[in-house]
């Protein structure tokens, strides 16, 4: 007997998300978010997703990097997370909002200490004029930090794709794909069928 998926999107997708893990698929938190500058000049990388609730979904970046700049430019983004061995694809789009210093704070000291100490001496996509100076520069703070706390930089923070729409897809015979669409309303969300 079919189940009823379930009105509120954010519930599916984390049975899907949780659903990949279980599976062993390599990164399941792997998205690829899509911003736009000023212009509408598109760019897309991958991040992982580190919290996904209600609220929406959260990764975190060095918000002096292009992604930092354009999601001030232009606060709306589009991420899409693929797990090819089970079918399944889920996009999201929505708009922008930063997280608190406090939750920057608390996913920063869960961070690997070498991954910390990077963060502290990269300037996120600005020009390297010399690799060897960088590996130097996160030496030197190692050395001079000793065993002592890593604070986080002030420009590294968190942002949350707050979601209007939300597409689940599964692989289906001949193409003929199987599409959800939530559309968040006023008081809720509408779910739609798409064809493939």
């Amino acid at each position: 007997m079919p189940t009823t998926p379930p009105t509120e999107p954010l519930l599916r997708f984390r049975r899907w998300f949780h659903a990949a893990r279980r599976a062993g698929i390599e990164l399941p938190e792997a998205m690829a978010l899509a911003t736009a500058d000023h212009a509408g000049r598109p760019a897309v990388r991958f991040v992982l997703l580190k919290e996904a609730d209600a609220r929406g979904f959260v990764f975190f970046t060095d918000g002096r990097s292009r992604k930092g700049r354009e999601l001030r430019e232009n606060p709306r983004a589009a991420a899409v997370f693929y797990w090819h061995e089970s079918g399944k694809q889920v996009r999201v789009e929505g708009r922008i909002e930063e997280v608190t210093a406090a939750e920057a704070d608390a996913y920063w000291e869960t961070r690997p200490r070498g991954s910390r100490l990077a963060a502290s001496v990269s300037t996120q996509s600005a020009t390297l004029h010399s690799r060897a100076r960088l590996i130097a520069a996160w030496r030197g703070l190692d050395r001079q930090l000793g065993k002592g706390a890593i604070p986080r930089p002030s420009a590294w923070t968190g942002y949350r794709i707050v979601p209007s729409a939300i597409e689940f897809w599964r692989r289906g015979e001949a193409r003929l794909h199987d599409r959800v669409l939530y559309v968040r309303r006023r008081g809720g969300w509408k779910r739609t069928l798409v064809q493939p």
